[in-house]
């Protein structure tokens, strides 16, 4: 079949998937409320929601204009193609849009998740699937806005005449160049993770260690003055971050699969044809993802009095039901665009949907309280908080073999696949890399699905706080905190499925880093040198005809060149870098959250809850601190790998790169797990399913310590490192024209 035709499913889906998210949100707005309390719990959540985005917005929007600016520089000097500072802008704000639209859902969901928990005949069920289809507008709204923003610029770049280039070059430089607006994408997510993430956490931390710790409140006390403010933070970090966060990835694992399949066919001096049906699979194959989540959605269900596992179940048949067409339905697209190679290519595929629930089983067992690690913790929190912290940072190590050992074989799977062979030579080595990147586009595909399950976590949480601050009842908070814990695992899923996707595209964005130097090189004129020290001068027309591994000889990006290693060493250091820079900033804006829940409790009248707790106050607090604090984390994500290629060239950016991956990801996966497992120790004793177990009691408060460190484990920093990881690549192939222009080294 013409792969021209086939493409239009790409822009349906679009349609399709935006078309349910707004049913999905209009039904949700058709819910009950609730009580006049309940409203006004809800409006105070919304208002704080809408007024910190509004702000970390008007920042974001001024840092975005500089460096569009600068691009625009860079462009007139023909370093880059004149379009990269639009797409650049254009995948900031979808970016930006889809945590904005999943943000809206989920305040405005929550107090009608808590509201349907009230029912005593079905009332898990209700809440279960209430907000379960409000986090599926998130997950709806990201691969709906992303497949437009692809198969729009896809459609621009191709008719307009703005690649003068013919044949498969064309589409070397049209893949290329729609990359650069994943680095839009990326920088957003950055700024909303890490902004959200600070915000949140600063919150969570003051009402935990003043209100839980200090005065013995229950979770979500409405005399708590942090509360509200701790209520807005899971849905600016954890919707508003995660939707963009994904959508990033989901972005960019189709555009360096398209990049990567667009260059094995011109490395293999193959037709335009071919490269066409290379460059459509992952975009075809994502929208029929996106069409498909769509009915994974409405199979999940449960009943009353289920247990943690059987609501579990039940979001996994959804996502289960959804991979198994989605593998089928990939066979039979490979199949109709007439790829020589397709049986092999759908194997990467499958290893990539596999690979994914591998590693969401893997956090699910290590973050779950249905299972022993979690449960470990919770029995160290008898002899203090001391052990809980030591039993928590062991079983996050512990946590990493398998994620790891998973992303190992399922690379080797997906490169053995479409290359038939574990050899890094010429044609052979390109089709690998394109399986590795399909791989990611496979683990990706339900991404409709599997977001929900994340936006699931922070609506279901906040639906807790409404109840227990609306004075609901036992039986309603008991719901609510069933639907809680589940959110808690989904969550810490969610994160282990974003940092396994985000590796996967890392390696195939690497091999887009050397299609853009080629590229870049050939704008720069007939030859260039590779360095300021250098006297060997680089045929430009020679090098754009070059495999990958005749590449990367004529670069020396061997360990042997001092250059990479290096490289190797900066970007292993710079995940620490970063996360170091944004557990201390959680630290300094908590210290004033503390101080301030601190001296409102001071108050008798605030204390036995006759005077209204000043929640304004606590909001300001986590706004000013996210706001102060998120941009230097946030910026040397960009400066460093352009100060990197500057210095060291192309040899030491791809040593930062792969240094920035391997350390960028263990480091992610132990600090998200670690975070979820402090997380469920605390709500498994909560439960009382222990005989020492029980809230208001110095077991329970060891384990309120160790979910307080835990906080910027797996909400903030954690979470923020497959962004940087993708984003470093980005930056990379953006500027990729001042590594061919300027090296010193």
């Amino acid at each position: 079949m013409n792969p021209e035709t086939l493409f239009w499913i790409v822009p349906l889906a679009s349609v399709v998937a935006l078309a349910f998210a707004a049913v999905f949100f209009f039904n949700m707005k058709k819910a009950d409320e609730g009580t006049d309390r309940m409203k006004e719990i809800a409006g105070y959540v919304r208002e704080g929601a809408m007024a910190y985005l509004k702000q970390q917005y008007k920042v974001v929007a001024l840092v975005f204009v500089i460096i569009a600016i600068i691009f625009c520089v860079m462009a007139a000097f023909d370093m880059q193609n004149h379009i990269v500072p639009v797409a650049f802008l254009t995948g900031g704000f979808f970016s930006g849009l889809a945590g904005f639209i999943g943000m809206k859902t989920a305040t405005y969901a929550s107090g009608r998740v808590a509201q349907a928990c009230r029912d005593e005949q079905d009332g898990l069920n209700k809440g279960l699937k209430l907000a379960f289809r409000s986090g599926a507008v998130l997950g709806l709204t990201v691969v709906g806005f992303g497949l437009l923003d692809i198969s729009g610029w896809y459609l621009i770049l191709d008719n307009t005449g703005l690649i003068e280039a013919e044949g498969i070059t064309k589409l070397v430089e049209i893949t290329t160049i729609m990359l650069t607006f994943g680095m839009g994408a990326s920088l957003q997510a950055l700024f909303a993770r890490v902004g959200g993430g600070i915000y949140t956490k600063a919150a969570d931390v003051g009402a935990d260690l003043v209100g839980k710790t200090e005065y013995h409140f229950n979770e979500d006390d409405p005399r708590n003055p942090a509360t509200i403010a701790d209520n807005v933070g899971d849905n600016v970090g954890d919707v508003a971050g995660m939707g963009a966060d994904l959508y990033e990835s989901y972005a960019g694992s189709i555009l360096a699969s398209a990049a990567l399949g667009a260059a094995a066919v011109a490395g293999a001096n193959g037709t335009y044809d071919e490269g066409l049906k290379m460059v459509m699979a992952p975009m075809i194959i994502g929208a029929v993802g996106a069409i498909l989540s769509v009915l994974g959605i409405f199979i999940v269900r449960t009943k009353q009095g289920a247990t943690q596992s059987q609501l579990m179940a039940a979001l996994n048949r959804g996502i289960n039901f959804s991979g198994v067409l989605i593998a089928l339905a990939a066979a039979a697209v490979l199949y109709l665009l007439g790829i020589e190679n397709w049986l092999g290519l759908w194997g990467s595929i499958v290893i990539g949907l596999v690979v994914g629930i591998l590693i969401g089983k893997v956090t699910e067992y290590y973050t779950s309280f249905e299972y022993k690690p979690v449960k470990f913790i919770a029995e160290n929190a008898t002899t203090g908080p001391a052990t809980v912290i030591i039993s928590g940072i062991g079983v996050g190590m512990i946590s990493t073999c398998w994620p790891v050992i998973f992303i190992v074989l399922g690379t080797i799977g997906a490169y053995l696949c479409a290359a038939g062979e574990f050899m890094f030579t010429g044609e052979n080595m390109s089709m690998g890399l394109y399986g590795i990147g399909i791989a990611a586009v496979g683990m990706l595909s339900t991404l409709g699905l599997t977001l929900a399950t994340d936006a699931y976590g922070p609506i279901s949480d906040n639906a807790g706080g409404n109840a227990e601050m609306s004075e609901l009842g036992e039986s309603v908070r008991s719901r609510t905190d069933a639907l809680d814990a589940l959110g808690n695992t989904t969550a810490a899923t969610g994160k282990g499925f974003a940092i396994g996707s985000a590796a996967l595209t890392a390696l195939a964005l690497l091999a887009s880093y050397i299609e853009e130097i080629k590229i870049a090189a050939l704008r720069f004129g007939e030859t260039f040198s590779p360095s300021f020290f250098s006297n060997d001068l680089i045929n430009s027309a020679e090098l754009a005809k070059m495999n990958i591994a005749q590449f990367m000889a004529k670069f020396d990006v061997t360990l042997m060149n001092p250059k990479v290693l290096l490289g190797i060493f900066v970007g292993a250091m710079l995940s620490f870098l970063f996360c170091g820079l944004t557990m201390n900033a959680v630290g300094r804006a908590a210290k004033s959250m503390v101080e301030e829940v601190r001296r409102q409790l001071s108050d008798k009248e605030v204390f036995e809850g006759r005077k209204k707790a000043d929640y304004a106050r606590c909001v300001g607090i986590s706004t000013q601190g996210a706001q102060r604090e998120m941009i230097v984390p946030s910026m040397i994500a960009v400066i460093v790998p352009i100060a990197t290629g500057l210095l060291l060239g192309v040899p030491g950016v791809f040593g930062l790169l792969a240094g920035g991956l391997a350390g960028g990801f263990v480091l992610a996966v132990f600090m998200a797990n670690s975070g979820g497992a402090w997380d469920n120790a605390k709500k498994f004793i909560e439960t009382g399913d222990a005989s020492f177990c029980g809230k208001h009691t110095p077991v329970h408060d060891a384990s309120v310590v160790g979910d307080t460190v835990g906080d910027p484990f797996k909400d903030t920093s954690g979470p923020s490192l497959n962004i940087l990881i993708k984003l470093m690549s980005m930056v990379s192939i953006v500027t990729a024209g001042l590594n061919v222009a300027f090296s010193l080294l």
